[in-house]
């Protein structure tokens, strides 16, 4: 019965990675980044108002904890 010859396999797999390395970096090279600048932070700091947030509602204590007068 024949011998597996192994003597390729660390060229093989070397050569896959560096060619699914350079694929990866072709695809990302047409993506566009989001940067945020200090204008978006300040946009996303401030609070919107929501319909139930204008609303005072009575939270009520669970029924194992004492009542605080």
């Amino acid at each position: 019965m024949p011998q597996l010859d192994t003597s390729t396999w660390f060229s093989t797999i070397a050569l896959m990675l560096v060619s699914l390395f350079c694929v990866f970096q072709m695809k990302m090279i047409n993506q566009t980044m989001i940067s945020i600048t200090s204008q978006d932070k300040k946009d996303m700091t401030t609070k919107t108002q929501l319909p139930w947030e204008k609303k005072w509602t009575k939270i009520y204590l669970p029924h194992s904890s004492p009542l605080l007068s």
